[in-house]
């Protein structure tokens, strides 16, 4: 893998990536060079056939901390205005594979947002979530005000971003916002095994199924069943199809080949 200076990636399976943010010295704290590296290699993994799914982390006391404030504090309005600060951050959420978060200690602000754009998130009883910018005299600018609420539902995001509040990973997996919690020797392998799990499905019915799921958030229920229906029509063109249908009635594994 190319290397990279504010984070670390890896294959620890033979079609699974691991990308570990790595600033250690700031809490994984967002900047714009650390996420100019995870746009590009999510890029790379994008184009990447071997790579069936990604697992993103950070370390056991942070996943990140927030966006980078000494990056922030003296960014005019006119400069945030031209460069549309923020909104390359919205390419995480465009990326067509699985992406699985796997979240120790303080997902905060900036951090926060990013665990929420990824596909299925789960947490150590460490983790803690919050969007604090309300104590710094900003709001969320990476997804948080829109994200959050569909997760937990207007009231707990309104009192989470109003009063700047933290929830531990208990409560969010209550409410929806992480799918398990683990011991914190457990995330690691319990996130590689689901990332693997899901890499060994067919790669196109899985970016289907993801398409799918995400535009629920985005559409009417009408529009979304039309869109559900037609992805499931066009997959009958595929021959994964046809290998997972006889494999089914053969009552063996199927082969998928991502075709």
């Amino acid at each position: 893998m190319s290397a990279y200076t504010n984070l670390k990636a890896d294959m620890p399976l033979r079609s699974v990536q691991l990308i570990s943010l790595h600033r250690p010295n700031a809490l994984n704290a967002l900047n714009r060079h650390l996420m100019a590296e995870l746009d590009d290699v999510l890029q790379k993994a994008q184009s990447d056939s071997q790579i069936k799914c990604v697992v993103l982390t950070g370390s056991e006391k942070a996943f990140a901390a927030g966006a980078d404030i000494k990056e922030m504090k003296d960014i005019s309005f006119v400069d945030a205005y031209k460069q549309d600060f923020l909104s390359s951050w919205n390419k995480i959420r465009e990326f067509r594979k699985p992406l699985i978060g796997a979240v120790s200690g303080y997902a905060l602000g900036g951090g926060f947002e990013v665990a929420m754009a990824t596909d299925i998130l789960l947490a150590s009883n460490s983790a803690k979530f919050g969007q604090p910018e309300i104590n710094l005299g900003i709001i969320p600018g990476g997804g948080g005000t829109q994200r959050l609420i569909r997760a937990v539902g207007k009231a707990k995001a309104m009192e989470m971003i109003l009063t700047g509040r933290m929830i531990k990973a208990q409560e969010a997996c209550e409410r929806g916002l992480v799918s398990q919690v683990l011991d914190a020797e457990q995330l690691m392998p319990e996130a590689l095994k689901v990332a693997e799990e899901i890499a060994n499905k067919s790669a196109i019915s899985v970016q289907a199924a993801k398409e799918a799921v995400n535009a629920a958030h985005e559409m009417p229920l009408s529009e979304g069943l039309r869109f559900e229906r037609r992805l499931f029509h066009q997959l009958f063109a595929t021959k994964d199809q046809k290998e997972g249908m006889s494999a089914f009635i053969e009552k063996r594994k199927p082969s998928f080949t991502d075709e």
